[in-house]
């Protein structure tokens, strides 16, 4: 046994104890492959535990010292003096620990990964190359009819209490029932002219020309029982998935038998009792929102350095607009898109530049300069770009060959003000358009108030109460017409705005409209696709929402619909988006967003 004396001591920013990122960490290495996030530490938190462990070393030595008080005498009585105040320290230093982790918690600055997260049993899998046994929650196939296929090479396992739910909600003319049906009739396709043998063992999920597919589906043919934790209901249609999956696990020892939920306190309730689950990660556009498409590029300070040497500029007059163009090339042109929108504020004076990318030919591409809709002769039924992205979107708004605009933001960055100036423009002024349909999803955000009476127009119209505040900005815009000439702007306005609900645009056709769908991080992706192939020759469609803001279940910022035709329609030559950055409502509103 060593004397006191000669065990090491801490030293001043140096810690006794070995760094925990010292040793190797497989859920790092999973994280490197995308299959894992473990949680970061901050630098203040990796300090106070080196700060922490080095207060705890001389305090392990001090017992060694009271157990050979002859082998050191005057050691003893040394070490323990100092031992008292750096023991005094620990539970202050375990204290601000907490509140550090408390304080990382609770930050509002801080955004959570999102990257899908698979389980343990997966990842293992992965890594030795073994097909894998999906067993399908009923909520993922009514989210998704199609998830049967899109598996690739492993097997999917179905219940027969997921087929007794199916049948359950198959009734109905909701979304819900309408995948139920779709499912049933691609199972019963599948099983058609099969023995019974080949279900026992697999059909493959091919044989409907799904290439993609290469794995099998199983049913469950027979009873099996596997036991579960007492006190869970057995009558419950979720325990007996779970005991489906218990049995698989302990029929198929040799095979990851992993369960798909789109419900979270399934899964939850299935890692409780040591189950693999995952949530169903292949109806994610992106795994992570920070990655869709803003629309905007910056462009370096040196841009015309690396791009204007053989650069060509010129001036064309299109729809009474006089814009000048630039044919530049260079290594950066590749990465930009076309309908893309790029900009350059240098800082030593010289004038910005703000313009709009119309064609891509390899390394070379053709800009366009921007109008300047922040300058009030230029406002737009009275509304002006108040920030550079504002602009933007006044630009395609205005735009005739622009078919199909996309807008993001939070709340009050003026995209629903923005549409309906550049819709009532375009209807009343240039009569570009017939006339502006607004729709959007009926999702409350609280509890339900019953059904509401009159026509359709009438029993949409407390869901566009957005609309109506936006409606009041814009009418007020003219100060001399006096209170007979505004009553009558209001009643040709209202006569021009048509408020549609979305369970009656199936089969519609639109010719020459103006359709703004407000709220539309709501909608799925088939839902998004229904709409946007209702336009006709001559309509232009917007989609306005906030992908923070999704009350439909099951959706989320991957999936949503909204992030579906962002993603999809990215680099077309008669679409464009732009995510509004900067509110502009009040300093109240500003204020708010950023500290609640």
């Amino acid at each position: 046994m060593l004397l006191v004396k000669d065990y090491p001591k801490a030293e001043p920013g140096r810690s006794p104890v070995r760094s925990i990122s010292a040793k190797p960490d497989p859920e790092v290495d999973d994280l490197i492959s995308g299959q894992a996030v473990p949680t970061p530490k901050s630098r203040a938190r990796r300090k106070a535990e080196d700060t922490l462990a080095a207060a705890q070393a001389p305090v392990r030595a001090a017992p060694v010292a009271e157990a050979k008080p002859q082998a050191a005498p005057e050691a003893a009585p040394k070490a323990a003096p100092q031992a008292a105040p750096q023991a005094a320290n620990v539970a202050p230093i375990s204290a601000k620990l907490r509140e550090q982790d408390a304080e990382q918690l609770h930050s509002t600055k801080q955004k959570p990964v999102e990257a899908p997260v698979k389980s343990s049993t997966s990842r293992k899998a992965d890594r030795s190359g073994l097909t894998k046994v999906f067993v399908l929650d009923t909520n993922v196939l009514m989210h998704d009819p199609s998830s049967l296929f899109r598996f690739e090479e492993h097997d999917v396992y179905l219940p027969m209490m997921t087929l007794e739910e199916l049948d359950n909600h198959k009734k109905g003319m909701s979304e819900v029932a309408r995948n139920a049906r779709q499912v049933s009739r691609t199972l019963d396709a599948l099983i058609a002219n099969v023995d019974d043998d080949a279900i026992e063992s697999g059909i493959p999920l091919s044989k409907l020309g799904n290439k993609d597919a290469k794995g099998r589906l199983l049913f469950q043919t027979r009873l099996t029982s596997a036991p579960l934790p007492e006190g869970l209901p057995e009558g419950k249609a979720d325990n007996q998935i779970l005991g489906v999956v218990r049995a698989l696990e302990q029929q198929q020892a040799g095979r990851a038998i992993v369960l798909v939920s789109k419900d979270i306190n399934m899964r939850i309730k299935a890692r409780a009792i040591g189950l693999p689950a995952e949530d169903y990660f292949n109806d994610h556009v992106l795994e992570d929102s920070d990655l869709l498409y803003s629309g905007i590029v910056q462009l370096p300070d040196n841009f015309w350095d690396t791009h204007g040497k053989d650069v060509e500029s010129w001036q064309e007059n299109k729809n009474g607009n006089s814009a000048t163009y630039y044919r530049v090339t260079g290594p950066l042109i590749p990465t930009l898109l076309a309908n893309q929108f790029v900009y350059m504020e240098p800082k030593d004076g010289q004038s910005p530049l703000y313009a709009q990318v119309k064609q891509i030919d390899g390394k070379t591409a053709v800009l366009q300069t921007l109008r300047d809709y922040s300058h009030n002769k230029n406002n737009v039924w009275g509304i002006t770009a108040r920030n550079r992205e504002q602009n933007f979107a006044l630009n395609l708004l205005m735009n005739p060959e622009c078919d199909f605009v996309t807008l993001l933001g939070q709340a009050g960055t003026g995209k629903t003000l923005l549409a309906l100036a550049a819709g009532l423009a375009q209807v009343l002024e240039t009569k570009l358009y017939n006339e502006i349909i607004v729709t959007r999803v009926t999702v409350p955000v609280g509890e339900d108030i019953g059904f509401l009476p009159g026509t359709e127009e009438e029993k949409m119209s407390p869901w566009m109460g957005a609309f109506d505040d936006n409606l009041e900005v814009l009418m007020k815009s003219d100060g001399d017409a006096g209170d007979w000439g505004r009553a009558a702007t209001q009643d040709l306005i209202r006569s021009r705005i048509k408020i549609k609900s979305l369970n009656f645009m199936r089969g519609r056709t639109f010719v020459n409209k103006f359709l703004i769908i407000d709220e539309a991080q709501n909608l799925t992706p088939k839902q998004m696709k229904t709409l946007v192939t209702r336009a006709g020759p001559g309509t232009k469609i917007l989609c306005l929402g906030n992908i923070a803001q999704i009350d439909t279940p099951y959706l989320t910022e991957g999936s949503s619909g909204l992030t579906y035709v962002v993603d999809r329609f990215k680099g077309w030559n008669h679409g464009g988006h732009v995510t509004l950055a900067r509110g502009e409502r009040s300093r109240l509103a500003d204020h708010a967003s950023d500290v609640l």
